[in-house]
This record gives structure tokens, sequence and C-alpha cells, in this order.
């Protein structure tokens, strides 16, 4: 509890040391500090590739794995070797409902839960205590009011704009 992406990210790569893994996938970013930190460190960690914004998988052969990363004009195509590391954007898939059967046999199955000892880490490496950014407060700004588009020629719109900032005493 309380851990930043530091402490958070040698957490997990603890747990993923325990099992054996090809393909780590993980989302692009947590909603508490959305830095999109943690996978990447991970995969430092780990000491395998990682590949951020995944959009689309495009080849799989078992020893590499093409994928489409995300750009905000486009993509890129790249092919990794395995074992890596993956965040993925929600494009990449479209989720599934599970079957009411599914979600009562998913009550039933058993989960490993890790404690310090079984990452390797000592007590003051995990959480609150191994954090070197302490979190002073956290908060959703306001929401801002919804944007106005202008239309006619740029001298009018210029016009428009020039008045309603005088309107709002910003000019």
């Amino acid at each position: 509890g309380g851990a930043d992406t530091w402490a958070t990210s040698s957490t997990i790569a603890g747990a993923l040391r325990n099992i054996d893994y090809d393909i780590i996938i993980a989302g692009r970013q947590a909603i508490d500090g959305d830095t999109a930190q943690v996978g990447p460190q991970v995969a430092m960690r780990l000491g395998i590739p990682v590949v951020t914004y995944v959009q689309e998988i495009v080849d799989y052969t078992g020893d590499k794995i093409k994928v489409q990363r995300q750009l905000e004009d486009g993509y890129e195509l790249i092919e990794v070797k395995l074992p890596c590391f993956l965040t993925c954007v929600k494009e990449l898939n479209e989720p599934r409902y599970m079957s009411v059967g599914s979600i009562v046999d998913a009550y039933k199955k058993d989960i490993k839960v890790y404690n310090h000892e079984d990452v390797n880490l000592d007590p003051k490496d995990c959480g609150l205590n191994a954090s070197p950014t302490q979190v002073f407060r956290s908060f959703t700004p306001p929401v801002k009011g919804k944007g106005e588009m202008l239309q006619g020629s740029n001298k009018d719109m210029a016009k428009e704009l020039v008045s309603k900032l005088k309107e709002k005493h910003l000019i």
C-alpha cells in the first residue's frame, strides 16, 4: 500500500520471477497516477524488451512477436524477440463478458498470493517504505467548459474571437 511506480514495479517483477512466461501483457497505465511507468519498469527489472501502446498483434511465430504500436498520428510495426512485455491500449481487444457459470467457477479457483518473502524482497523494499516518491495529494481537476467552434472566414472568426474575449474581460 502507498507504493509508487518504483516499489510497485519491484514487487511485480519479483512475483513474475516465480512463473514461466513468454509474453507479459499489461494495460497501458493505471488510473491512480496515470504515469504509464510500471510496465516499462517491470520489463527493465526483468531484463526483457518492452513495447508500449500496443494496439494490434500482427504476427506471432513462437520466438518473436510483431505488433502495431499506437502513435498520435498513426502506428509503427515492431518485431520483438520473446520473452517480452507489452503494454496495451484499449483498441487491442473488445472485452468479452463472462458467463454466469464461468463467474461461479472463478470463485472456486485457488489464487496464489505472494508476500515479500515469496518474491525475495525485504519488507523495507516494498510498498510505501521503498517509494522515493511521496504523494501529498491527488485530485481530479475540475471539468472545463465545452469549447466552441467558430465558423466563417479567418477575418470573421478573428473578429468574433476578439469580441468574445472582450466580453469575458480577458482583453
